[in-house]
Parts: structure tokens; C-alpha cells; sequence
């Protein structure tokens, strides 16, 4: 059994977290724990309070007690405002309190992209334009081009915790770019793990997305390797590690 821990700010798309374990085999638990949000906004200084030190360390106990041998801030904004260093910072300081391997969302991207050999990305992503910028800044420091970014105004992760599979098509579809290598879909308020596989298909290459990556670097950290190809190009790398009830060859 691999337990892996997660840092969820307040409630929108947690539902996307047992429905992965599902995908995953039953040898993998992920255990989510809900960080009080403060204000929900995708505005630049709610969400540095966002992911405040103090905010992240509240959930730690828990997580140590579930027996989680990883833990994953499971926020994207809430990591990329601080930037790249001060996303490090914020990183560092989890994996402190919690005594744990630790990494956020943001940086669950940048591997990612990596993972799937994208050098050029496309961000398609719920939040206001300059919410947006802050991340096309943050992957630019991690060594990827971004060939575009489209944002779509929305200021509360509670409205996106609403979209359903045609709002997350139509945001694809507008935010893809022909020069990308892979589409990136950033925001783990945003209901994606059910239709990964079926975007992909749509757009013709690797969409990763918040959750998804979010769920990949947790387990990155515990070293284990799953081949669930339902969960999209990503989870499809060998070695693998065979999901339970994934057809073989």
C-alpha cells in the first residue's frame, strides 16, 4: 500500500481525487485534506494568503497521521504567485513541517511536461489574464516555451467547481495552439479526471492537468510508476507499474 497525502484549499474538485484512486489500483490511497481557502479569489494577494505557510502547515497533522509517505499542495494559483523561488520556498517549508517529500502543483507541471517530452506548451486556463501570466512566467523559469496562454476571467474556484464536460471541452479547444506539444489545463478546482483520455483525443497530443499532475507528483515522490491510461499520455510511461484491471499489452 502507497499512501500519498494532499493539501486540497477548500472544496470544488476534490470528487476528481477518490475517482483517480480508482483508476490507480487498489494499492493506492490518496488521502485528501481540505486547507481553509480565506477569500476565494483568483486575485494575486488572496492567493499568496492562500498558500501561506500557516494555512499549509494546519493540514500537516493529519496527513502524517494518515500515514502518507508523500504530500502534494494541491493548489496550482496558490503555488506560481509566489514565483519560482518563492514556490520553491513554499515547498521547502512543507516538507519540513511535515517531515515528508513535498511539492505543489506548479512544479507538478513543470515534471510533467517533461515526462511527456513537451518543450512547447499551451496554457488554457480558468483564471483571469494577469492569474494566467503569473503562471506562463513560473513554467518560462522552468525551461519551457509557452506558445500561448488564454485566460477566462473567472474569479472564484467555487464557479469552476461547477463546469462540466463541455465547458472543460470548450476551454481546451480554445486554448490549444498548433506549435504546442502539449496543452496544460491549471486549475484544481477545475473537474478533469474523468475526460483526461477523451482530450487528448480531441486535441491530437498530451493534456495534462491540475489534478492529474497533481496526483502524478505525488507519486513521483514516492517512487512508484502506474500505468493508468485512462488518466492520459502521462500515466502511460513505461516502466510501469500495471493499474489493477488495466488490459496488458
Amino acid at each position: 500500500m502507497t499512501a500519498l497525502g494532499f493539501l486540497y484549499p477548500g472544496h470544488s474538485a476534490e470528487d476528481d481525487y477518490p475517482r483517480m484512486e480508482q483508476m490507480l489500483g487498489s494499492d493506492i490511497r490518496l488521502q485528501v485534506v481540505h486547507t481553509d481557502i480565506g477569500e476565494d479569489a483568483h486575485r494575486v494577494d488572496a492567493l499568496l494568503e492562500m498558500g501561506s505557510p500557516a494555512r499549509l502547515a494546519a493540514g500537516v497533522e493529519e496527513l502524517r497521521l494518515s500515514g502518507a509517505e508523500a504530500v502534494v499542495w494541491a493548489c496550482t494559483s496558490g503555488s506560481f504567485v509566489h514565483g519560482w523561488e518563492g514556490a520553491h520556498d513554499q515547498v521547502r517549508a512543507l516538507a519540513r513541517t511535515a517531515g515528508l517529500p513535498a511539492s505543489s502543483t506548479s512544479f507538478a507541471f513543470a515534471h510533467a511536461a517533461r515526462e511527456v517530452g513537451a518543450a512547447c506548451v499551451a496554457i488554457a486556463a480558468t483564471y483571469p489574464d494577469d492569474v494566467a501570466a503569473h503562471f506562463t512566467a513560473f513554467l518560462k523559469s522552468a525551461g519551457l516555451e509557452v506558445v500561448a496562454t488564454r485566460g477566462s476571467g473567472i474569479i472564484t474556484a467555487a464557479e469552476v467547481g461547477t463546469w462540466g464536460r463541455d465547458e472543460v471541452f470548450a476551454l481546451a479547444r480554445a486554448g490549444d495552439h498548433p506549435d504546442a506539444d502539449a496543452l496544460l489545463l491549471p486549475d484544481t478546482a477545475l473537474h478533469t479526471a474523468a475526460y483526461v483520455r477523451d482530450l487528448e483525443a480531441s486535441v491530437g497530443k498530451p493534456v495534462l492537468t491540475a489534478n492529474q499532475v497533481t496526483v502524478w507528483e505525488a507519486l513521483r515522490l514516492a517512487e512508484r510508476r502506474i500505468n493508468a491510461p485512462e488518466l492520459g499520455s502521462l500515466f502511460t510511461k513505461e516502466p510501469v507499474v500495471q493499474a489493477e484491471g488495466t488490459p496488458r499489452g
